[in-house]
């Protein structure tokens, strides 16, 4: 599906972790074949103050719960960015990469939060959603398709196959935020 490369989320991700430390990315390219360059600044604390720049935009949601969320991503890169996110706010991650190892893991985790990609190797994320909602195990788990399928047919067929949710990639942070600021896990 991705032979030309990727989604861009990978991209987002980067502003959004640099943006939380208050800080810059910006890319530059002479042309096509000539390369990109790209510039992440960050300011210097010293004394515990910053020293340099203004704020950057701050996201106005909270995540002032602790999840667990499966991050469920082929794009390697694209699964630990968001990972690493995911850890910045709080919560704890773990990745899985098609979807037979999706299974296998959200069975041991246990997580709040599913984050699965539609286009995965040996098995689909439409698949990997019915599974889920069979496991009596990850019963009342909240499943999300992070994907670069956005129409209107998709995101039915994602409702069809358990999904709660459809995010469409790039997922902004801030809207990732949001969504699992507004998730209260069972209290055990």
């Amino acid at each position: 599906d991705r032979s030309e490369g990727g989604l861009g989320i990978g991209l987002a991700l980067v502003k959004s972790l640099v943006e939380l430390h208050r800080g810059t990315v910006t890319v530059h390219s002479a042309g096509i074949g000539k390369g990109s360059e790209f510039t992440v600044r960050l300011p210097v604390a010293t004394n515990g103050q910053v020293q340099h720049g203004s704020p950057a935009k701050q996201s106005t949601a909270t995540a002032t719960n602790y999840l667990r969320v499966l991050v469920v991503d082929d794009n390697v890169d694209a699964a630990k960015m968001c990972s690493m996110l995911l850890r910045t706010w709080g919560h704890e991650a773990l990745m899985a990469h098609n979807g037979p190892d999706a299974l296998g893991r959200a069975t041991g985790f246990h997580p709040h939060v599913i984050l699965c990609d539609i286009g995965l190797p040996k098995m689909d994320g439409y698949e990997v959603a019915r599974h889920i909602r069979q496991n009596p195990h990850l019963e009342g788990v909240i499943l999300v398709a992070v994907t670069g399928y956005g129409q209107d047919t998709d995101k039915q067929r994602s409702k069809e196959a358990g999904f709660d949710l459809h995010m469409v990639k790039p997922v902004e942070s801030a809207d990732l935020k949001e969504l699992l600021a507004g998730i209260h896990p069972p209290k055990t």
